[in-house]
């Protein structure tokens, strides 16, 4: 099944996305809406993201509100969407080791309020937001593939979000709710703007972009799998409607070790800044030292594939930063601020 089968699937459809006005979730709405559904619903509290990250289009609703707040959820649901992407989260890390209690509300209780929903209002499927960087823990054999889990995690993020992925499993196995986890890698793509909680490569632009060193915590040999949101949007597409991936839990990823220092090489490179790199300690909660995700079972169940290359994806994420520069400028508070 191709991509444009997929996306038909949708045709007159409703769909609710939970956090759909982050990187993820805003070009899971643009792709989506090509696809003539009936109705997008967009429930997002914009504590991380941008009302102007959204297109404007008839058959998209965006309601502002957070997934712990009651008449909020009772809203979105009231329609009773076909479909669920449940992509609000806490996000980062740091912001966890910062915010432990903040993340267990939103990663957790704010996923059990979720499902509660969807129990009543019965979607043809809830598709989960979970996390490969999270999961696997810092010590498992690469590369990692979906049978393994750890249970020594390093930040209360990782913990979450492994509880989503429980809570969801839970909703499956006794209520037989649709449910289909989605552990995604380093996902980076237009429509992520930088900041203090935010991932490397939109913070690596930006600083580029403002004549910065790029500051590799670490030695720099370190790997990640990057992995660009449009292949991202095309997996969560087909969780949502593929009868085998339910009560799956499927890596999206790109299956592509990448260095973090040829990495920052790529952005100056990109952004044609001078500035050079800047080696900074690590910090205490960061154990990974390698991650790369085996994609065979999103393969044989999904039909997912990879398909952007990792420079050209580079570039469109330069193109974004440079054409939104002005708006994310604004957007960015001083408490926020890189330097």
């Amino acid at each position: 099944m191709d991509s444009q089968q997929v996306l038909q699937s949708y045709t007159d459809k409703k769909i609710l996305i939970t956090g759909g006005a982050g990187c993820i979730g805003s070009n899971l709405v643009k792709t989506l809406l090509a696809g003539k559904p009936r109705k997008v619903v967009v429930f997002d509290d914009f504590s991380a993201s941008y009302w102007w990250n959204l297109p404007k289009h008839g058959s998209l609703e965006i309601v502002k509100g957070t997934i712990l707040d009651e008449e909020g959820l009772k809203r979105v649901f009231y329609d009773y969407p076909d479909y669920v992407f449940h992509l609000a989260a806490h996000f980062a890390n740091q912001n966890s080791i910062d915010h432990p209690e903040t993340d267990l509300l939103v990663n957790g209780l704010g996923t059990l309020k979720v499902l509660e929903y969807c129990r009543s209002s019965k979607p043809k499927r809830v598709v989960f937001a979970g996390s490969g960087c999270s999961v696997y823990g810092s010590h498992a054999k690469i590369p990692f593939k979906e049978d393994t889990v750890s249970l020594t995690l390093d930040t209360p993020y990782q913990v979450h979000k492994l509880l989503g992925e429980l809570y969801c499993n839970h909703y499956h196995e006794t209520y037989a709710l649709p449910t289909v986890n989605a552990r995604f890698f380093n996902v980076y793509g237009p429509g992520e703007v930088p900041g203090r909680y935010r991932n490397v490569i939109p913070n690596f632009f930006w600083r580029a972009m403002h004549g910065k060193q790029l500051q590799i915590t670490g030695t720099g040999d370190e790997t990640r799998d990057f992995s660009y949101v449009g292949d991202i949007v095309d997996g969560l597409l087909r969780m949502g409607i593929v009868d085998g991936a339910i009560g799956e839990s499927i890596n999206l990823a790109s299956s592509r070790e990448t260095t973090v220092k040829d990495l920052a090489e790529s952005v100056n490179e990109i952004a044609g800044s001078k500035a050079g790199i800047v080696y900074v300690p690590k910090r205490d909660w960061d154990k990974s030292v390698r991650r790369l995700a085996s994609i065979d079972k999103a393969r044989k169940i999904l039909g997912y594939e990879a398909r952007m290359d990792f420079k050209e994806g580079l570039k469109k994420v330069y193109a974004w930063l440079q054409e939104n520069r002005a708006l994310i400028e604004s957007s960015i508070s001083p408490n926020d601020a890189l330097w």
